[in-house]
Parts: C-alpha cells; sequence; structure tokens
C-alpha cells in the first residue's frame, strides 16, 4: 500500500546543508524508496523558488500561509505529517485540527523542543542519538510522570560511507565558522601552529567569523553536501570538532568515512558518534587541542588513528534504524500509531 506522507520543514537540502536537515532527507528518502509517495513544504520563502525533487521527495517552495491546506483534505490529503525544529508548533496544531496523526524529529535537547512532546502529542518521536532519547525520558518523568511519554525510536543521522569517501588531504579542517561550532580555537590553533595548513568551511547557518589575516588559513565557501567528499574531506587530514553543542555530529562521521581523525570537544553526541575512534580535548584547553594535532600528525600515529576512524564509519550501518523508522511510520500512516 502507498502511503502519502508530507514533511513540513523550514528548509531542504541541497540548497541548506545543515546536519538536521540531511538528517531528515536521509529518513525521506528511505520511505521515498520504498515507493510511498513524499512530499516537502518549506516555510522560508528564500529556501527554494521552484519545485525541485530529490532521491525520489519532491519539495515545495513556499507560496503563501495556505499552503499546507493542500495536503489536509480531498484527494491529497496525507497520512502522516512529519516535522522538526521551528515548524513543529504549527504541524502539531494543523495534525490535530484535521486528525492527521504527526511524527517529531528530535535533533536537540533544547527545553522549547521538548515542550512540544506534551503540547503537541505526536504518534512518533524520532530522536537521533540514545543520549537524547535517555534524556527526554528523563525530563519526562520530572515534568510529566503522571502520562504515558510518546512511543519514540532512535535513529541516528544515517551516512553512507560510499558517499564520503575521499583520500585524506593535508589541512586541519573546521566545518561552519561560528563561535559555537568553535571558530575561535580553530584561529588560535593556526595562530599556534604556523606552519601548518588550515581549512575553513563557511557554514550554511550562524554567524560565520571571518579572519583574513592569517596566512596559513585559507577559508572556502559554503559547500552543498554531495560535492563535500571532492572539495573539503579530499584537503583535510584532520577534522576539527570544537563544538560548545553537538547532539550528533555528522560531519563527524563523514570525516572518518574517509579516514580522517577527529578531535572533538566531548559533548555527548560526539562521544556517542565518535566513539573511540575520537580524540577529545575540552574546547578551553588550547594547549591539548596543540599537542593533540602534534601526536595525530606522527605517521605512525595517524595511521592508526585513521584505520580506527574508517572502521568506526562503517559499524556505523544505519540499516537496522532505517528499517525501524520505516516500519513505524507505516504504522502511524495506516493506524495511527507506531506499534
Amino acid at each position: 500500500m502507498t502511503l502519502r506522507i508530507l514533511a513540513m520543514l523550514h528548509a531542504y537540502p541541497p540548497a541548506h546543508n545543515a546536519g538536521a536537515e540531511w538528517a531528515a532527507h536521509s529518513l525521506l528518502r528511505e520511505l521515498a524508496a520504498r515507493g510511498h509517495t513524499v512530499d516537502v513544504l518549506l516555510s522560508q520563502p528564500a529556501a527554494a523558488h521552484t519545485q525541485y525533487e530529490l532521491d525520489g521527495v519532491t519539495v515545495h517552495p513556499y507560496t503563501g500561509k495556505a499552503d499546507p491546506g493542500r495536503w489536509m483534505q480531498g484527494e491529497r490529503r496525507v497520512q502522516a505529517i512529519v516535522t522538526h525544529l521551528e515548524n513543529t508548533a504549527r504541524a502539531s496544531v494543523l495534525g490535530e485540527l484535521n486528525q492527521i496523526p504527526v511524527v517529531h524529529l528530535l535533533h536537540n535537547t533544547y527545553e522549547k523542543s521538548k515542550s512540544w512532546l506534551v503540547k503537541g502529542r505526536p504518534s512518533l518521536v524520532v530522536y537521533n542519538t540514545a543520549w537524547m532519547k535517555a534524556d527526554a525520558e528523563a525530563w519526562w518523568r520530572i515534568n510529566r510522570g503522571d502520562r504515558p511519554m510518546p512511543w519514540g525510536i532512535t535513529a541516528h543521522p544515517p551516512v553512507a560511507v560510499s558517499d564520503y569517501q575521499a583520500t585524506p588531504g593535508d589541512r586541519i579542517t573546521l566545518i561552519n565558522l561560528t563561535e559555537e561550532k568553535g571558530a575561535k580555537v580553530f584561529y588560535a590553533l593556526a595562530e599556534r601552529l604556523p606552519r601548518r595548513k588550515f581549512l575553513g568551511v563557511i557554514g550554511g547557518y550562524g554567524q560565520q567569523i571571518i579572519r583574513d589575516d592569517l596566512t596559513n588559513v585559507e577559508i572556502v565557501p559554503h559547500t552543498p553536501g554531495g560535492r563535500m567528499a571532492k572539495e573539503v574531506y579530499v584537503r583535510t587530514k584532520i577534522l576539527l570538532a570544537p563544538s560548545s553543542y553537538e547532539s550528533y555530529g555528522r560531519v563527524a562521521v563523514e570525516a572518518m568515512c574517509s579516514g580522517i581523525p577527529v578531535i572533538a570537544h566531548p559533548t555527548p553526541g560526539l562521544v556517542e558518534s565518535l566513539g573511540e575512534a575520537g580524540t577529545f580535548c575540552d574546547r578551553d584547553d588550547l594547549d591539548a587541542w596543540e599537542a593533540a594535532i602534534k601526536q595525530l600528525t606522527k605517521p605512525n600515529n595517524y595511521a592508526t588513528a585513521s584505520k580506527a576512524a574508517a572502521k568506526r564509519a562503517a559499524g556505523l550501518d544505519p540499516a537496522a534504524e532505517l528499517d525501524a523508522w520505516c516500519t513505524a511510520m507505516e504504522g502511524v500512516a495506516k493506524r495511527g500509531s507506531p506499534r
């Protein structure tokens, strides 16, 4: 039975390349691959100007506030709505008004996101990491222990190794030059290590910190996900991830697909994604980051770390979680419940 699914999202790849959007697309394209009809409705006017298709998913640009009405009634009525981030409130209200089950994709542990587990009453919650699911469960026990929690599954952002394989280069790289992602750490390390080459990639969101006073730092434009292997990872020897917050850390996993070692601040998400293959340093301890770079660039150490990174990436096979996602979604669309 072919199902009709509508995803209400603010922006979408390939124009918007944030981790949350690629994670959402990875889930939606799996439903499309199984023969279901998947439409994405955008809410940001500048996110797209024309309708397009990506991996079997049809993406519709924003034209006005009445856009969702096309999918709420009549022949085009959908059987489930998928949403995340800033669209969660509106999608939840529309789902309740039109008696269509709503599925929340959770990419963070912020209070605002968790509050909609109560206000939105989703039929299914998809957490992008096990630690996030545990955090939400603890939050629920404190705030809403008197009622059952919405059904939830964990689906780590799927990363296909073949999509991101490249022969590592010679640069020390940071992707997304915001303060939160660690731009100040990146530049401080470039100052400390003037004989090493650094590569900064402008991100798809956030206030970018751009410096042009360091001769060993090259800044390149925002790069679409489909070109990351050929334009970024092929130039990268070590990836830096000094983020103050990461629910998972997709770019770290992408880099490991090429056997690129990652040095990271130990956020719960990066600890979960990198596992024993990661090198962890507190983002405020520049001495530790400098020492880690020097150790990793020793030939024998690099070979060992590169092998561990590639093995970790290969071990994060998403097949079982993608199957659980599709099974849950089919249950929601057919019966209003994933169980």
